[in-house]
C-alpha cells in the first residue's frame, strides 16, 4: 500500500542540469530554524518529481518534472516570479 510521494528536505542544489541535484539533506524537524530550503517529492523509483525552493514560508521557485517509461527525463515544467517555462527533452538527446 502506498503512502503517496516521499517528501525529503535539503538545504541547496549543485549544477545547472535538470532535474536539479539537491545536497545537504536535512530532516523535518530541522526545518524549524531554517528560512530557505528546498522541498522534494519522489516517486516509487526515487525520481523527483517536484521540487520547491520555500523562503519564509512561500513557494519562490517550483520545478515539475515528467519522465519517459525508460527513466528518462522528458519534460519539466518550471515556476518562478508568476511566469511558467515548459521544456521537452528530446530522447536522444544527450
Amino acid at each position: 500500500m502506498s503512502e503517496g510521494p516521499a517528501l525529503r528536505y535539503f538545504l541547496s542544489y549543485s549544477g545547472r542540469g535538470l532535474p536539479l541535484n539537491l545536497v545537504s539533506e536535512i530532516e523535518p524537524v530541522g526545518l524549524e530554524h531554517r528560512n530557505t530550503y528546498f522541498r522534494a517529492e519522489y516517486d516509487e523509483r526515487d525520481r523527483m518529481t517536484l521540487c520547491e525552493k520555500v523562503v519564509y514560508g512561500e513557494v519562490e521557485l517550483r520545478h515539475s518534472y515528467r519522465y519517459r517509461d525508460d527513466g528518462g527525463l522528458a519534460g519539466a515544467t518550471i515556476e518562478m516570479d508568476g511566469d511558467t517555462t515548459e521544456l521537452v527533452f528530446d530522447r536522444d538527446a544527450g
